[in-house]
């Protein structure tokens, strides 16, 4: 997927360019040209119109640091990430397995590699950087991007923490306040049910899904899961989306039954926000997206960590070793867990004293997110010094 929105973006470059350019022969200025990764190939094009161009990192800041200090490692190294078997040492971050570097770059020779190399030759051109965080939940890390240290050998362009960016909706739900799922949450004690939800993209394979059910029904909890369909074996299918789920056919026979009195099931999609935002939810198992995270995070809810794709195993490691906020959950080598882990892990969440400094945790940095986003509040402020750059522009 991410070759495709690559190339798809570079060949897009010809009418950003007469976009831009049309805007300028109107007589208007363009202060900044606001840019992601994926959307690199585009930085000479303002470059030659002399227009400021910023990135936007949606992931949070230890992933600046990373691609900031990613050519050096690139420089230093010939194998690929998947064949180092060794803990990469970035500044700012804790040490990261390369068995756990961000998927599409695993393999040195793909070309999703060479694309986010030159991104990482790149962000210092920019002239600034626009992360999704705030000041406080990576504190180090923007302190170590800030004095330099991740790009020793360049410049380190400005960095706003203007975060958590998320969108706003409803506390029950955008036009969502009858969900059953919601109205099945007013029911359950305060704190006693895990939500489990993969994200958008996040597909797990019928062995799996079959696997969490056997873990939720042995834990005894209560649980909110959002159940989608695996992934199609028809490879031109990959980029629809799944078909509706059918429960009786993917989950064990009777589980529904089973669990009917602490349990409920939710196919394909839930109101993630009203739901982290609910009192009875205690324990969120996720694929460690970062929208996702920062969500738990602004409802002071501690997760599980189990990542699937993109840059989420990096992720899981700031989460678990770095922020505090998550416990890990244990993987084959192939990826699969255990029915065993499933209900180990949930139950180590919900019900033990590492749970409980993990809640704490979290509980702390939910106040200072929501202190970030308040008037006068870092990412507030940041957001105000971004916007005076654009206005002397």
């Amino acid at each position: 997927m991410e070759s495709v929105l690559f190339e798809v973006l570079h060949r897009s470059n010809p009418y950003v360019r007469r976009a831009l350019e049309s805007i300028t022969l109107s007589g208007a200025t363009i202060s900044a040209f606001v840019i992601d990764f994926f959307c690199t190939s585009s930085l000479p094009i303002a470059a030659q119109l002399n227009i400021p161009t910023y990135f936007f990192v949606t992931s949070g800041a230890t992933l600046v640091a990373f691609f900031l200090y990613f050519p050096i490692i690139h420089n230093t190294t010939t194998k690929s990430f998947k064949d180092m078997n060794t803990l990469l040492e970035v500044p700012g971050v804790p040490l990261i397995p390369s068995s756990d570097m961000i998927k599409p770059m695993l393999d040195r020779e793909s070309t999703d590699y060479k694309k986010f190399l030159e991104f990482s030759l790149n962000l210092p051109n920019s002239a600034g950087i626009i992360v999704n965080t705030f000041e406080n939940l990576e504190i180090k890390t923007l302190q170590t991007i800030r004095e330099g240290k991740c790009n020793p050998n360049g410049h380190t362009p400005p960095v706003f923490s203007i975060g958590p960016l998320l969108a706003t909706e409803d506390r029950r739900g955008a036009g969502a306040g009858a969900h059953d799922c919601l109205n099945w949450l007013d029911k359950q004690p305060i704190k006693s049910v895990v939500y489990l939800c993969f994200g958008s993209l996040g597909l797990l394979s019928l062995a799996q899904l079959r696997e969490i059910a056997e873990g939720l029904e042995k834990s005894g909890l209560r649980f909110l899961w959002v159940v989608r369909s695996p992934p199609s074996d028809d490879y031109s299918k990959r980029f629809l989306p799944p078909a509706e789920p059918d429960l009786d056919l993917l989950l064990p026979a009777g589980f529904l039954d089973r669990t009917k009195d602490r349990g409920f099931v939710v196919k394909s999609w839930a109101p993630q926000v009203a739901v982290l935002n609910h009192g009875s939810v205690g324990g969120f198992v996720t694929h460690c997206g970062w929208n996702s995270v920062l969500e738990a995070v602004c409802e002071g809810v501690p997760m599980v960590a189990w990542p699937l794709y993109a840059e989420q195993k990096f992720n899981r490691v700031v989460l678990v070793e770095e922020m505090k906020v998550a416990l890990r959950l244990e993987e084959a080598e192939d990826g699969f867990v255990a029915a065993e882990e499933v209900e180990r892990r949930v139950r180590d969440l919900m019900e033990t004293e590492k749970g409980k400094e993990i809640r704490k945790v979290v509980e702390e940095k939910s106040l200072e997110a929501k202190a970030a986003m308040a008037e006068g509040g870092s990412s507030i402020v940041a957001l105000g010094k971004l916007t005076q750059l654009w206005k002397k522009g």
